[in-house]
This record gives structure tokens, sequence and C-alpha cells, in this order.
């Protein structure tokens, strides 16, 4: 088994440093040159860059800071208009950590961003990668922020050949001894963009790297065999069904999801429960009201992390002044963008409905559940 070898020439954090100026990545959160790094701003871009990346967070940041351009205001905001302003990213619990992390810098600190990793632990929602990333980059302690981008950099200049997640620790502590005392935070910035534009997962533009010559995988061609990974292991397929009810008024029967679990805190059409073996020609038995339900044809699908799903959609209109059941609420259809919609919940009401919001609604195949 390959281990890292002591003897192999360490990368020179100056000549990262010196690419980094020359091909910096411009990005709406990162300072520029000579400017002092807005910490919020960090913290911001970095919760929203998890497991998503760059070129979808983009748009979602920019609108998000417009919405709530300071750690107060997004203290200061209802849940809801949080989780709104979030539909979209995906892994809605980033939503609810960043807004009780929010209300804590505000109460418990003033409105100050702590200035290092250790503090920066202790807030909600912080991980051991994000502290490291804020305190490197905005205050420019020296930290080792490790993101996938590093992982892959260091797995391949070192030939880490424990496979992921395990070999996490070992990346860590390889990644902490390059960092350097001076500009920690564009060195933290510098390898993400490495790994980015350079160190891709296929294809590596090695000829173009700056630490090219003490790569220990690229010297025995190996550099697309690194990081080793664990197999996947796909979760098991879960049903269920969704209820769309258009109300005469143009208004669509929608609940909140509770605030913990999967999808907490978002607002759906009514579902039954997701399990391997729901059978959906009984999913009428499950309906939030009395109507005249009709199943569409096809199913909607979605993958989360650890499961993908499958919904079959029945669809009912229902007269005006028909009452909401408890937990539930009548949404004006047009509307529908305001609300905290996730995306497997915007699917569904577009299978029923059309284009999602503001469609016609479709007249749904004449089969009855």
């Amino acid at each position: 088994m390959l281990t890292p070898a002591s003897s192999v020439t360490k990368p020179d954090p100056e000549s990262l440093l010196a690419w980094y100026d020359r091909h910096r990545r411009e990005l709406p959160w990162r300072a520029r040159p000579g400017e002092v790094a807005d910490p919020y701003r960090v913290w911001l871009s970095e919760i929203m860059l998890q497991q998503t990346t760059v070129a979808a967070v983009k748009p979602f940041y920019l609108r998000f800071l417009e919405r709530f351009p300071t750690v107060e205001a997004l203290a200061e905001a209802p849940t809801d208009a949080v989780m709104q302003a979030w539909a979209g990213l995906g892994y809605y619990s980033r939503a609810r950590n960043l807004h009780a992390c929010a209300k804590a810098v505000v109460d418990k600190c003033g409105g100050r961003f702590p200035p290092t990793e250790a503090e920066l632990l202790k807030l909600p929602g912080i991980g051991a990668y994000t502290a490291a990333a804020v305190a490197a980059i905005a205050f420019n302690e020296k930290a080792a922020a490790v993101d996938g981008n590093v992982e892959r950099v260091v797995s391949r200049l070192y030939m880490v050949d424990e496979p992921l997640p395990k070999a996490k620790p070992i990346i860590r502590s390889l990644t902490d001894e390059l960092v350097p005392s001076e500009r920690p935070g564009d060195f933290a910035q510098a390898i993400m963009d490495l790994g980015a534009t350079i160190c891709t997962p296929k294809r590596p533009a090695c000829a173009l790297c700056p630490w090219m010559p003490p790569c220990q995988a690229r010297a025995s061609g190996l550099q697309e065999s690194f990081p080793r990974k664990q197999k996947k292991e796909t979760g098991q397929l879960r049903k269920g069904a969704a209820f769309v009810v258009l109300r005469a008024d143009d208004t669509i029967l929608l609940r909140t999801r509770p605030p913990q679990g999967l999808l907490g805190g978002m607002a759906e059409p009514p579902t039954s429960e997701w399990t391997p073996d729901y059978e959906p020609s009984r999913a009428v038995l499950d309906a939030p009201i009395e109507a005249r339900w009709q199943r569409l044809p096809g199913t909607v699908r979605h993958v989360f992390t650890h499961f993908p799903l499958e919904m079959t959609v029945l669809f009912a209109k229902v007269p005006k002044g028909t009452p909401a059941p408890e937990d539930m609420r009548w949404a004006p259809r047009p509307q529908l963008q305001e609300e905290a919609l996730p995306g497997v919940m915007k699917k569904v009401l577009a299978h029923a409905l059309g284009d999602m919001p503001g469609g016609q609604a479709k007249a749904p195949a004449k089969q009855k559940a």
C-alpha cells in the first residue's frame, strides 16, 4: 500500500501563491487584491458551496446577499423567508443552520464573527472545514481548509492510497504542513483554485500545474487514479404519492414540513410517506381531502443523497371556499415562486400544472386513482 513519503520534495507554497497571483478566479464573494475580506460574505459563500458547484452558487449568492446584505439582516429575517431564499440550493439543513448561526453571531458575538478557527467551531452549523476556511480567508489565521478540491490535490501530491473518507485525517495532516505562515488565506484559496481549474477529477492539466515537479501521482502516471474512493452504495428506491389540489380561486394546497429531518421547514403539496413498499394504486387512501382524484400518467423521480425517490402524482380540482385541512394552507398559484419549495416539489407541481409557477393548469389524463 502506498503511503506519503517524507523523502519526496515538499511542494513549495510560494510557487502556488505565485501561480494564484496570476490566475486567481474572480468570484463575487472573494476580496480583490488589497481588499479586506468580509467575514459574512466568506462564511455565506462557504456554506452555500458545500455539496454545490461554484457555477450553481453564483446567482443564488448574489440574490441572497441582496435580500440579506448583513448578518444582522439574516438573523432578523423570518425562518420562512430564509428557507424561500434558499429554495433550489438543496441540502436544506444548511439553510436552517445558516439562520441559527447568524442569530448566534448577533446575539452572542455582537454581530462579529469570531476570528479564530477554535471559536468559529463553537457556532451552530460550522464544521471543521468551514471554520478553517473562514479563519484563514477572512482573518488570515494559519488554518488548513480541506474541501474536495484540496483532497484531490493533496492525495495526488503524496499518492495517498487510503481511500476516502478514511483518508481524511491523513490528508488534513499533510495539508496542515503545507499552509504557510504568510498569506494563509490566499494559500487556502489558491489550492482550491488549483483543484477546481488545473487538478481536475478527469484529465488534469498537469503541464500547467505549479506543483507538477513534486507530484508523486504525476511522476507515476497515476494522477487520475487519485483520490482513492470507497464504492458508494446506492440507497433503496423509495416510493410515495403527492397530491396537487387546485381550488377554483386559483390557489394550491400546501403544507410546511416539520423543521427537523429531510427537507425540514420547506413547503410542499401534501404527500404520503415515502417507503420502499409503497403501493401507488392505493395512494388515494392517503389523500388530504375528499375530491375526484385523478392519477396522472408517469412519475416524478428525484435523487437525494442517500436514496432515489419515485412519486406518483394525483390531481384534483375543488370549489372555491373549500377549507384547508389542519396545518395546511391555500397558496395563490401565481405566487408559488415565493414559497420555499424544494426541487422535488417543484417537479411535482410542474408535472401537474405545467410550467411552475405561472403556467396554465394541465387537463389531467382521464385516469382515476
